[in-house]
């Protein structure tokens, strides 16, 4: 079982980062050797028929009716598997429920990740069922085995820092549930404060150094109030300002990431569209860099750069409009002119 479950998981994998995200429907090689991929559709497989091979459903559900079979496995990722007939491999729901009826029979084992299963009475399952387990992945240690006493002995080779315990598939459904929560309160900031938003985006994008390093100086000053005993409940009021500074400057930056996006593909999007999906791709390319530091801990030094910078531009755009209240002033160089001379005076102006 542990042998399966590894394949599925490394193909769950690859397929979430490769395969395309629009909603499409994919057919593999003919269904009697090779089975179906089906993205963003439901499948229903009827009373009396017979699927043959594999089938991998990305965000739709399945439907197995009764006296229907599927010669092979069924690997299900966003979606419900709901079966009244014979599956004669194994069944994995990643991120969804399995609902088994009274007349369903599983010949393999059964697998949720993110989920649950309901198995009616009546229902048979011949393998094992595995309730939200993280992935059995086995790294090798890059140790030498021991010699024999007789041998001369080896330096032993370090193992990097690896976080073998990583479970990738709870890690990747935290970093998207986090996007698509901070895209929709992006959404709604778009509905009522659209022009404040604007501002604030413009502030980073024509001032990036100054605003970070205001972003910068009001960490800091939250962090010395903090220090301090008696101004202990300023700054947690101050911690509570620099969060919404944060959550409003970050979707600002994501308004900005999706009319770019919408002017690059030549596309023209609402304004609810294009704030939300650039917030969802920032935030999720930010907390995915994040998530590095929970599977690969030496690489700390490394992937806070961009976070923090994201984090600063963030802060300090929106303290230096008042959470876009006000725009950006923009300071121009100004040459020096030097005076005119009454005409008639004589005099030459000095040489600049």
């Amino acid at each position: 079982m542990k042998k399966t479950f590894k394949i599925f998981a490394l193909f769950t994998l690859l397929a979430l980062l490769l395969l395309p995200t629009r909603s499409v429907y994919a057919q593999g090689p003919d269904p009697e050797s090779g089975g179906q991929v089906i993205f963003g559709r439901d499948f229903t497989l009827e009373s009396g028929e017979t699927f043959e091979g594999d089938l991998v459903v990305f965000g739709g559900n399945v439907t197995i009716e009764e006296d229907a079979s599927l010669n092979g496995n069924l690997v299900v990722i966003g979606g419900t598997i709901k079966s009244n007939g014979e599956t004669k491999g194994d069944v994995v729901a990643v991120g969804g429920q399995i609902d088994l009826d009274e007349a369903a029979l599983v010949a393999g084992d059964v697998v949720t990740v993110g989920g649950q299963l309901q198995q009616a009475e009546g229902a048979e399952i011949e393998g094992e069922v595995v309730n939200n387990i993280a992935p059995d992945i086995v790294l090798p240690t890059g140790r030498i085995p021991p010699t024999a006493p007789d041998t001369p002995s080896v330096p032993e080779i370090q193992r990097p820092n690896i976080n073998i315990d990583f479970n990738p598939f709870g890690e990747f459904m935290r970093v998207f549930g986090s996007a698509l929560l901070v895209s929709f309160l992006g959404i709604l900031g778009t509905l009522f404060f659209r022009d404040r938003l604007d501002r604030v985006s413009q502030a980073v994008i024509s001032q990036p150094l100054m605003t970070s390093s205001i972003g910068l100086l009001s960490v800091v000053v939250i962090i010395l109030t903090a220090i301090t005993i008696i101004l202990l409940p300023v700054a947690f009021l101050g911690l509570i300002a620099l969060a919404f500074a944060w959550l409003f400057g970050v979707v600002s930056i994501g308004q900005e990431i999706g009319d770019r996006l919408a002017k690059a593909l030549q596309q023209d999007w609402q304004p609810v569209i294009t704030t939300g999906l650039g917030t969802f791709v920032l935030v999720f390319i930010v907390a995915s860099i994040q998530s590095l530091n929970h599977l690969l801990p030496f690489m700390a030094c490394v992937t806070w750069i961009l976070p923090a910078l994201v984090g600063l531009l963030a802060i300090g755009a929106v303290v230096i409009t008042r959470f876009g209240s006000r725009s950006a002033q923009v300071p121009t160089l100004t040459v020096y002119t030097p005076p005119t001379p009454p005409s008639g005076s004589g005099q030459v102006p000095p040489a600049a």
